[in-house]
């Protein structure tokens, strides 16, 4: 039976495959040798290295000529995996085109290499993760406008508050998903841009090409070209970090909201059912909320892991000693991390379950006095707001020890039913007539998802 390499028993669970494709040990060498590729054309275009080098030098960059293994191996003495890559990327060329070889990695240093690489890679990871976000945008504006009327209790402190409506519940995930997408492109300008400095960051060894080299690579790579080299400004990484982490959170919250839905003294929310899913080992009943398990570990890993990058910041004079290092599985993980938790609130919020009936039943658990603020708002503005609120504290209080309705109690007052009629009780006392600005949210979240989504 054949094993693929690695710790691979979680990574279905907490990360999605095509995440894993681009921060794989394919993905990080094929990034470096795509920068590899990219220097010699544009250093021929520029006229520094003979064009008749560029062919075999690209046809050597190709991840599958090397042997990881032995590259890991390398790694662990010379500090980097550039400076193994590169002196394996130099005897792939040999073989073929011994002149050929004189010209690889010309006036590049292995920073270059590895942090150009890397961006290369996060323009692929931030485009998997905003695809992913639109669509669970989508998922979110459908939900939230089909349950946009339908009440349940509102909870603050865990406790029950007033009547909001599922659909208000969800315009809240939305909203946060669409402001996570919004500064996904607010920064992609400054994250996707090209490291090229050489030794120290001057670019010297290229002399008065260094400029043309340095445009004509970001050209090749289709990246910006930044007024400097960042070799030891880590601002750049650590703010897309930053706002994986915003995501995170947010798809955290949805995840916590989802599961304590789905507990059995709630009942309202379900994800969606499936063969084998969410079941226990011992309990033939149990539904587990599994996707949401997901969503909270990853907000729970990644504000740690998200310390280690800022942590990583005071980087030292022109290259950084252990810092920079730091960095090199940190941030992968996180859009490893994220991407697993899109891709299970995906799956989530695609096929959500809603007991409406549950919910109203759940509303009425109190018996009314979700409601009394309802009824103390009208009230006072006929018999003041102190005399008001202490008058429903009261029947509140009587509604709890006599274990009776509030709309009973409130029926029994003479000082309330002097004030108001049977049937405005029973209207202000439907929890279907207190929902105030619900379906306003909805609606001015799902266009502003639509407006960005255009």
């Amino acid at each position: 039976m054949n094993h693929r390499p690695g710790n691979q028993l979680f990574d279905a669970y907490f990360t999605a495959r095509d995440m894993r494709d681009v921060f794989c040990d394919q993905g990080r060498v094929q990034a470096m040798l795509d920068f590899e590729a990219a220097l010699a054309r544009a250093e021929a275009r520029v006229g520094l290295i003979p064009q008749s080098a560029v062919a075999p030098i690209e046809a050597a960059c190709q991840a599958g000529h090397f042997d990881f293994v032995a590259l890991g191996e390398a790694i662990a003495t010379a500090g980097n995996s550039a400076i193994p890559l590169v002196k394996a990327l130099g005897k792939q060329i040999a073989s073929k085109d011994a002149e050929a070889e004189r010209y690889v990695h010309l006036g590049a240093t292995s920073q270059d290499v590895m942090d150009s690489g890397l961006v290369l890679q996060l323009r692929r990871a931030l485009e998997l993760i905003d695809s992913d976000l639109a669509q669970l945008g989508q998922n979110l504006a459908s939900q939230a406008q089909r349950y946009v009327a339908t009440p349940l209790a509102g909870r603050t402190w865990l406790q029950h508050a007033t009547p909001v409506t599922l659909g208000m519940k969800i315009a809240g995930w939305l909203g946060a998903v669409t402001r996570s997408r919004q500064r996904l492109q607010e920064l992609k300008p400054r994250l996707l841009v090209l490291q090229f400095g050489g030794a120290s960051g001057t670019l010297a060894a290229l002399g008065e090409q260094a400029m043309p080299i340095a445009r004509a690579l970001a050209e090749e790579l289709q990246l910006s070209l930044p007024d400097q080299p960042w070799h030891t400004q880590r601002d750049r990484l650590v703010e897309f970090g930053s706002v994986l982490g915003l995501i995170a959170g947010s798809l955290g919250k949805l995840g916590r909201d989802i599961s304590l839905l789905m507990q059995t003294e709630a009942g309202e929310v379900f994800e969606p059912s499936a063969p084998g899913k969410g079941g226990s080992s011992t309990m033939p009943h149990k539904r587990n909320p599994v996707g949401a398990a997901v969503l909270i570990g990853a907000a729970t890993r990644v504000p740690g892991l998200l310390s280690t990058l800022f942590s990583a910041m005071p980087q030292e004079h022109e290259r950084s000693l252990g810092l920079w290092h730091a960095e090199w599985e940190t941030l992968p993980e996180i859009c490893c991390l994220v991407s697993g938790s899109l891709k299970q609130a995906l799956l989530v919020t695609r096929g959500l379950e809603v007991d409406a009936g549950r919910m109203a039943r759940n509303l009425d658990l109190t018996q009314g006095l979700v409601l009394a603020e309802a009824v103390s708002i009208v009230l006072a503005q006929r018999v003041g707001r102190d005399t008001a609120h202490h008058l429903l504290e009261q029947c509140c209080k009587r509604a709890v020890a006599e274990q009776r309705h509030l709309r009973a109690v409130l029926g029994d007052e003479p000082q309330v039913t002097a004030e108001l009629s049977a049937q405005e009780l029973d209207h202000l006392l439907d929890p279907a007539h207190y929902l105030g600005q619900a379906r306003t949210w909805v609606e001015r979240a799902v266009a502003e998802h639509s407006a960005l989504t255009a």
